[in-house]
């Protein structure tokens, strides 16, 4: 790993009937077991909705995007929508661009992300 590399973390736990993946670090090549132990995680609470806390999360490179689109697709086929928060302003941008956003509901934060789940 690089110097100042962070190592991608995922926490998984529930929250009003929703799975919360708290993502940490870098979202990269190194990541895509990390990524893919939280979404296994999180799909045996047995949600209908995903939320992908991005509040941590230090770098997202083209790969860490493919990963992402990877859980997306994932949580389609199991019939789970999916929400994200947390993302700078930087990465929202990004989120837009690639058209990721079309596929997910952005929130500023976990609380209002959650709000509109259990709306």
């Amino acid at each position: 790993m690089a110097t100042g590399a962070t190592e991608a973390k995922a926490k998984v736990h529930e929250r009003g009937g929703v799975a919360v993946i708290e993502l940490h670090g870098e979202i990269n090549r190194s990541a895509e077991a990390v990524i893919e132990r939280g979404y296994e995680e999180a799909a045996a609470l047995g949600p209908s909705s995903l939320l992908l806390d991005f509040g941590s999360v230090d770098y997202i490179n083209s790969t860490g995007i493919a990963l992402i689109v990877g859980v997306l697709a994932r949580a389609r086929a199991d019939g789970r929508t999916v929400r994200a928060c947390g993302l700078s302003d930087h990465y929202r941008e990004i989120f837009e661009i690639t058209r990721l956003a079309d596929f997910m509901t952005i929130h500023a934060d976990e609380a209002s992300a959650l709000a509109e789940a259990s709306g």
